[in-house]
């Protein structure tokens, strides 16, 4: 049974400041939890309504019931089981032929679609501003499904990285340059801006190029794509080059 403590804890880790508290972070559900094994998160206990379907013994996996498991869950429908997992020490790796900046992302959704994204394409290192989204954000890591596990991501201070990197800096600006005429660099760095504001000025200064996703509807209804959207089309491009 779990105590009120222990729920008022786990409750609080929708929080950036009290995951930071507790060296704490959760991840939900019995498949994203099986890939925490491979990776270098390190999990303290399971709390699970069906703890034999884990088959965990080298970690305490406790047995909890429906309603404990809504308690701690912030999934409006739970999944049979919650890690309590410990955050993981920040390391950057050297630069690689293709990564992905984030200029101040601030949805969870589209941060986790990113770095699934990058997972998919193989690209192992997401370079983050500052004020990007936090990536132990609950929703963040649900919509990664597994992915963060396997994308190294790193929170720094971007006029400081993009006026040190060997790699290209590329913007995405609607008014930059078709991406599929576009002729790729050899080693590049593909940014993406704010949801609302695009990439900032102090980022720009850093830029070599804008890239954009031509527009083939005749409707014009449609303003701009969604940032992580865009990102699938662009990476998409960009590997078939």
């Amino acid at each position: 049974m779990l105590t009120a403590h222990t729920i008022k804890v786990l409750q609080s880790l929708d929080k950036k400041k009290f995951r930071q508290k507790y060296n704490l972070f959760l991840v939900e559900g019995n498949k994203i939890i099986s890939e925490l094994s491979n990776s270098d998160f390190k999990i303290k206990e399971i709390f699970s309504t069906d703890p034999q379907k884990l088959d965990r013994t080298d970690i305490p996996v406790i047995h909890i019931s429906e309603n404990e498991l809504k308690k701690i869950s912030f999934l409006k429908t739970p999944k049979d089981s919650v890690a309590v997992c410990y955050l993981s020490k920040q390391k950057r790796a050297e630069d690689a032929d293709i990564q992905l900046v984030l200029d101040g992302i601030q949805d969870p959704g589209n941060l986790g679609t990113i770095i699934r994204l990058a997972d998919w394409f193989g690209i192992e290192q997401i370079i983050c501003s500052e004020d990007t989204v936090d990536f132990y954000n609950p929703k963040v890591i649900m919509a990664s499904m597994g992915s963060f596990t396997r994308v190294n991501i790193v929170y720094t201070d971007l006029t400081e990285y993009l006026s040190h990197t060997k790699n290209a800096n590329i913007g995405t600006d609607m008014e930059g340059e078709n991406i599929y005429t576009f002729k790729k660099p050899e080693k590049i760095n593909l940014i993406l801006g704010n949801e609302g504001n695009g990439i900032r000025t102090e980022t720009e200064k850093f830029l070599q190029n804008n890239i954009t996703i031509p527009r083939f509807g005749k409707s014009q209804s449609t303003e701009s794509l969604n940032v992580s959207m865009a990102a699938g089309i662009i990476l998409g491009q960009l590997f078939s080059k």
